[in-house]
This record gives structure tokens, C-alpha cells and sequence, in this order.
């Protein structure tokens, strides 16, 4: 029975998690019409109606008198040598969405997408075909192997994207270009990241894990908000890469309190030993945030006394020198 492989069900999931209805909001980014909604506008088995083609795998494509005939089979060695159970295409239907570089909509995407491909992109080197409308009017299709240039009207309301056999059965990227893409227009913030599948993995399982000792749900309200003054699960924050390393930190630290008090399964004791070690680093930033204030008003008191006269330029390159860490002035 056709299937829908990993690496596809992949691409559709950046798409959906980014442009669908049940995206997370971003800063600067709107969604006006969502993608996906509804299921079928992104789509990779073809219903019982397909017969052939990309969207459909071994046991759906054309044959005549058992002899396969179908063009997504044997027009490429590629797809020859890649054949299975497996669909291999995508069809992107319509969607708009405002980011601070524009308005974007399916048949921008589309363009773009057989940009990347004429210049072959690595990204895009898996595709064999794109079947689209550049304006909503009019139906193209660009092919890898130059065989056919147009496409039926269907077209006009998605996007199709076929994909060589060999590079759906061997598991390719096929998400690496829709996550260029949107970073390219702005809903992907290529500054400030989201945190990868591994990250949020490693969260979600550490996450679970204290919810069973704690059983209190969500769980992350007890120690998200206390180390970090917000709340995890709130769609609105996005957890930089520069910030999980200190997130990191606190959770070990965590985990190693809950280590020292799981041996007698008492949860209170648990709870209270987290509060305890949250507090503690509040404390620690509290101190060393006065101490960095304290340095400041310092230097600006030197900017000062040297503006007013009172103290010469290699005075205060002295006293800067205690006041700054080693190799910060000179």
C-alpha cells in the first residue's frame, strides 16, 4: 500500500509548523491565510483516484500488461533504482504571510523554488519536477530532464513537487530547502533560531520526566518561570541557542538535586530542593548584576573627575584597570 516516507512527512511538517493553522506566533510575523487548512492542501499519497505518478508508489503505477509504463519510473535511472512503496511527491497549497522583509504567498514560493532549482541548488538536487502557476493564471512545469513544460489547471491552487525515487527511498533532506526559504522571508529568524528537533526532544523528555516525580502539571511552571522569569510552554518565547547552555546548566542542576532526594520518593522534599536551588541563582545573578553596576557608576565617576580636571588620563587608565577584568583595558 503507498506510503508516505519520513523524509517527505519531514518537508510537510516545517511547512505546517511555520505556515499552518496552528503555527506558534513570531514576532513580526503574521499569518494571513494559513497553509494547510484544510489536511489535503499539503499532501503526499494521492487518493484512490491517482493511478501513476509521483504521488503514488509500486503498487499504484501505470502498467500494461504487467510491464510498467509510468513516467515517474522509467524516464530516469533514478527513479528506476529507487522504486517502492513509497510516494515521492508534495503538493504545496496556498498560504500568505506578512514578515518586516514583505507579503509572501504560494506563487512567490513557487518562483523562488524553480530559481533554486535552475541554479541547482544542492538543496533542491532531489527534485525532478515542479508543476506551479507563477501568478495564479497561468500553469508551468519545470523539469529536471527537460521532458514536458506545462501542466493541467489544477495547478493553479497548489504547487507540485516530484522527487526522484532514489532520494526518497534513501531518506534525503527534502526539508532543507522550505526551511531556507522561510528563513529567506523572514519567518525563520536566522539570528535568533529556533532550537533544533534533538533540542526540543531533549527538553520535552527531561520535562516529562519531572512531571512523573512532581505531579503537577505542567511542571515547567514550577521551575521555568522561577529560573527564568517566563514560561516555556508560552507560544510566544522562542528559545535562543545562545540561551540553552544556561538552561542547560540550571536543569543538570536541577536534576542532580532531584538525584539527591528521589531516594526516598518524597516529593515535597524534591519541590522544595529545586525552589531552594532556583533561589540560589537568583541570588547569584542578583549579586553579580549589583557588582557590574557597581563598576559602571565607578567608571563613569573616573569619565568625570577627568572631564572636570581632576584626574589625568593615566589616572584613570590605573583605576580602570582595577575596576575591569584582566586584558579589558590597556
Amino acid at each position: 500500500m503507498t506510503s508516505a516516507p519520513a523524509c517527505l512527512l519531514a518537508a510537510r511538517r516545517v511547512l505546517l509548523d511555520y505556515l499552518g493553522p496552528d503555527a506558534k506566533p513570531r514576532p513580526g510575523v503574521t499569518i494571513l491565510d494559513p497553509l494547510g487548512d484544510p489536511a489535503w492542501e499539503i499532501g503526499i499519497v494521492g487518493d484512490t483516484g491517482h493511478i501513476g505518478g509521483y504521488h503514488t508508489g509500486s503498487d499504484r503505477i501505470r502498467r500494461v500488461d504487467g510491464a510498467i509504463r509510468d513516467y515517474s519510473v522509467t524516464e530516469s535511472p533514478r527513479d528506476r533504482a529507487g522504486l517502492t512503496l513509497d510516494a515521492s511527491a508534495l503538493d504545496v497549497g496556498r498560504f500568505r504571510v506578512r514578515t518586516p522583509l514583505g507579503t509572501f504567498d504560494l506563487p512567490h514560493y513557487s518562483r523562488w523554488l524553480v530559481a533554486q532549482c535552475k541554479a541547482n541548488t544542492a538543496d533542491t538536487r532531489h527534485l525532478r519536477e515542479v508543476i506551479y502557476s507563477p501568478d495564479g493564471r497561468t500553469v508551468r512545469r519545470w523539469d529536471r530532464l527537460g521532458k514536458r513544460s506545462t501542466g493541467d489547471d489544477s495547478h493553479l491552487g497548489h504547487t507540485h513537487e516530484s522527487c526522484f525515487r532514489d532520494a526518497t527511498k534513501a531518506g534525503a533532506d527534502m526539508a532543507a530547502v522550505k526551511r531556507r526559504y522561510l528563513t529567506e522571508i523572514g519567518v525563520i529568524n536566522k539570528e535568533v533560531p529556533d532550537m533544533t528537533p534533538e533540542e526540543h526532544k531533549w527538553l520535552e523528555t527531561v520535562h516529562k520526566n519531572l512531571t512523573v516525580l512532581d505531579g503537577r502539571n505542567p511542571v515547567g511552571q514550577a521551575y521555568t518561570r522561577a529560573a527564568l522569569g517566563v514560561d516555556h510552554k508560552d507560544p510566544k518565547y522562542v528559545v535562543p541557542h545562545p540561551s540553552l547552555k544556561s538552561l542547560g546548566a540550571q536543569l543538570v542542576t536541577m536534576q542532580a538535586a532531584l538525584l539527591g532526594a528521589v531516594q526516598g520518593l518524597d516529593a515535597e522534599a524534591i519541590m522544595a530542593r529545586i525552589d531552594a536551588v532556583a533561589a540560589e541563582e537568583r541570588q547569584r545573578d542578583a549579586q553579580m548584576l549589583a557588582e557590574l553596576l557597581g563598576r559602571l557608576d565607578a567608571i563613569v565617576d573616573l569619565i568625570r573627575r577627568q572631564e572636570n580636571g581632576e584626574l589625568t588620563a593615566e589616572q584613570v587608565l590605573v583605576q580602570l584597570r582595577n575596576l575591569l577584568p584582566t586584558g579589558t583595558a590597556g
